[in-house]
This record gives C-alpha cells, sequence and structure tokens, in this order.
C-alpha cells in the first residue's frame, strides 16, 4: 500500500464475519471493491473465537455486519454497537460508499 494511500484513510470499515459463511464471501467482495474506488482502515472480526464472544452474542444470526467510523475513532466497543454507523446481511458498494459519506461528514 502505498503512503498518500493511508492519508486518504477517512474511515475503518470493521467487518464481523465467520469462516463458512457465503454471505460474508459475498461481502468481503463488495468491500474489496469499495476499496478499489475509496481505501479505508480495515479490521475483521471472527465471532466464532472465543475471545469476540461478546461478537457473537449481538451479531451470531446476522452476519456479515460492518460498523462504519471514523478512521481516528476508538476501537469497536460491543457496549455501544446500537450507536454504530452498520450495514448487515446484504449490502452493496452504493450503500458503502453513503455510509461512508455519512460518518466522514459528521
Amino acid at each position: 500500500m502505498r503512503a498518500t494511500t493511508r492519508l486518504l484513510q477517512s474511515c475503518r470499515v470493521t467487518f464481523f464475519t465467520r469462516e463458512n459463511c457465503g454471505l460474508c464471501t459475498n461481502a468481503r467482495k463488495v468491500l474489496a471493491d469499495v476499496w478499489e474506488k475509496r481505501p479505508f482502515a480495515f479490521s475483521e472480526i471472527d465471532i466464532v473465537k472465543p475471545e469476540h464472544k461478546s461478537w457473537r452474542d449481538k451479531y451470531d444470526f446476522d452476519v456479515p455486519v460492518i460498523h462504519i467510523s471514523k478512521a481516528s475513532a476508538p476501537v469497536e466497543d460491543p457496549s455501544l454497537s446500537s450507536k454504530a454507523v452498520k450495514l448487515m446481511h446484504r449490502f452493496t458498494q452504493d450503500e458503502v460508499l453513503s455510509k461512508m459519506d455519512g460518518v466522514e461528514s459528521s
């Protein structure tokens, strides 16, 4: 990744997923396509892992889920998930970009 690309990452996308999830595979492709248009900071959380039990309790039947925040925002906190800017299940590039626009302008 180029240094100039890092400077343009004003959003962070946190991707909540699990193994062998067909919707998650599709969501990952959508995020890759969005990244080609507008790079963003990225983190992925596998909700099945024991250390992510609090996220599994929230999103067990909802993955894939993405939270979109400013890149400078604190790391995602399960207790604040109701306030997160998010998309769930199936989403398009346009929906992700629209949410990113909203986060960047807030």
